[in-house]
């Protein structure tokens, strides 16, 4: 580059952009859609400060991932300059595929497809446009690269990703427990038989990272009130869905109608890359010009719930750790029916139930520590964590949550 590209972020101030090829990347349509993705999709409901980006993250993670790959030079680990550009790459492009608000219409806006899908997807027609210089990125990202601790740092339990999320969304919510103290973390990584391993003095740290990671789950990212309002807009986008395949015209985005029109799966978007191009036009902009629009809507489900969106009159949610029994199920249901005074088969559009659950370590996806005696050990088995043995649990939660009221004559 003739100079250098400097961003200055909020959690890690200033950011280099390495290459040419990396500024071509950030400055390509597909990645500068990032920036009207917000991370936290609804969370901003209940932490007013969460107003960052898909776009931030990225370059969040890109930016650790070069701090990483430096450390682990300096370890003696060889990284050629071309595996460094493309897990730099890799690491960029993580979370293209993402469409708006989260996960929140990965299973109702299409079917079930996951983000991650879409960002390889993305990344191969990125690799063609780029005449195939993210081939090697490609290779990373589908784990098909030989040396595998590359991989390990782009999606693991102890990735890129994830130290720079959980930095991040700890900075923007303002939730404290989610320190995790990452520079120590990256300057404790070292490569052990192709494996990223954590140095032994640094398990305490790594005892610290799953805790807050647990912590982040259960009061941000699965945040009741956040859990209300993703099955509100579900709910709303199935509505709308409902309508514009039995015929009802909506002013919206012809990208947002095209998907609203179709019911499309991975296989999908695999036979037929123009339908991946319509995706990656879509963003939150879209969602919520379609809910302002549909507040004064004819249909009472679509214009009750936008209004209620827009007012945040959410959905009354209650969680339990005892899962109720299908009678219970059913007596809450008739009573929401007669308290809202709507027909049985719009019910479901203001009543939901179901679980979340959450976990601390998946011992199955091992984190390895290296002792000082070069004995490469889970980090489960560290005689003195126990509570990393407790946090392996996968802990349940079952939620019901309802419309408190309509207001049918607005």
């Amino acid at each position: 580059m003739k100079s250098q590209k400097i961003l200055n972020d909020p959690v890690y101030g200033f950011i280099t952009i390495p290459s040419e090829l990396i500024f071509a990347i950030i400055d390509h349509p597909y990645f500068q859609r990032l920036r009207r993705i917000k991370q936290l999709g609804l969370t901003d409901f209940v932490y007013p400060g969460a107003h960052h980006t898909r776009f931030h993250h990225a370059i969040g993670a890109m930016h650790l991932m070069s701090i990483t790959l430096d450390n682990l030079r300096n370890k003696g680990t060889e990284i050629s300059d071309a595996e460094y550009e493309a897990a730099l790459i890799a690491i960029l492009l993580h979370d293209v595929g993402h469409g708006p608000f989260s996960h929140a219409l990965e299973y109702s806006l299409l079917q079930a497809v996951p983000h991650e899908s879409l960002s390889l997807l993305t990344i191969e027609l990125l690799n063609e446009e780029f005449s195939g210089k993210l081939s090697l990125a490609l290779r990373i990202f589908k784990n098909q690269y030989e040396r595998k601790f590359f991989f390990q740092l782009v999606s693991s339990q102890l990735d890129i990703d994830r130290l720079d999320y959980l930095q991040r969304d700890c900075f923007f919510t303002g939730v404290s427990e989610g320190t995790i103290g990452a520079d120590r973390i990256i300057k404790m990584m070292d490569v052990k038989n192709d494996q990223v391993v954590i140095e032994e003095k640094g398990i305490y740290s790594i005892e610290n990272f799953l805790s807050a990671r647990r912590l982040m789950y259960w009061q941000v990212y699965l945040h009741k009130t956040t859990v209300s309002a993703e099955k509100m807009l579900i709910n709303l986008i199935s509505r709308a869905k409902f309508l514009k395949q039995s015929g009802q015209e909506f002013m919206i985005s012809e990208e947002f109608d095209y998907l609203l029109s179709h019911e499309l799966s991975l296989d999908d978007f695999k036979r037929k890359p123009e339908l991946l191009r319509i995706f990656l036009e879509l963003d939150d902009l879209d969602i919520w010009g379609a809910i302002k629009l549909w507040k004064r809507h004819d249909d009472y489900v679509l214009r009750n719930i936008s209004q209620m969106f827009l007012t945040r009159n959410l959905f009354k949610i209650t969680l339990s750790n005892e899962k109720p029994t299908l009678e219970e199920i059913s007596q809450l249901q008739l009573k929401t029916q007669k308290k809202l005074g709507i027909p049985k088969e719009d019910l479901s559009y203001f009543f939901s139930s179901g679980t979340v659950s959450n976990y601390g370590y998946l011992i199955k996806d091992r984190i390895n520590i290296l002792t000082k005696k070069g004995k490469v050990i889970d980090v489960a088995q560290a005689a003195d964590l126990p509570n990393i043995k407790v946090m392996s649990k996968i802990v349940e939660k079952h939620y019901v949550c309802k419309a408190k009221s309509l207001n049918l004559n607005s």
